[in-house]
């Protein structure tokens, strides 16, 4: 089974449960951000974690597997045209050159790790239209010489 077919059955188990990735985080006790990358293709489970999802949304051993398999962290590169994740994409347009500089003034040298790393998405609300509080937090790494 590939990361493709193991996705769309997950979806169609979620949604035929209507559970929410929150819910299934919490089933095995990983954040709801891991839990839903992982559901999605871009991340691995520990068998554990991969048995509890599957049996929670009732579906097979192959969609077990795929959970655990290793994935091959790839994305298109053009431009999407998904409203949301387009304006991800001009975040990183607009603000990518001053993160870069205001980390490398802080820490030095180096990288903010994509590996050891966690990120929230929670709700906040306000008068003026309830914001979306995206956090990131990931090792610095610095690079080295040699």
């Amino acid at each position: 089974m590939t990361k493709i077919e193991m996705t769309e059955a997950i979806m169609v188990a979620k949604n035929n449960l209507k559970l929410s990735w929150a819910e299934i985080a919490a089933s095995i006790g990983l954040s709801e951000v891991f839990t839903t990358s992982a559901c999605l293709g871009m991340n691995s489970l520990k068998p554990e974690a991969a048995s509890q999802i599957c049996a929670l949304l009732k579906l097979s051993s192959e969609v077990c597997l795929a959970l655990q398999a290793f994935p091959h962290k790839s994305w298109e590169k053009s431009v999407p045209t998904d409203p949301l994740i387009y304006r991800l994409y001009e975040i990183v347009g607009v603000y990518g050159p001053t993160m870069k500089e205001l980390i490398h003034e802080k820490f030095g040298d180096g990288i903010m790790s994509a590996i050891d790393f966690s990120m929230d998405i929670n709700k906040e609300s306000n008068p003026a239209g309830d914001r979306v509080v995206v956090t990131m937090n990931g090792k610095f790494l610095p690079y080295k010489a040699w």
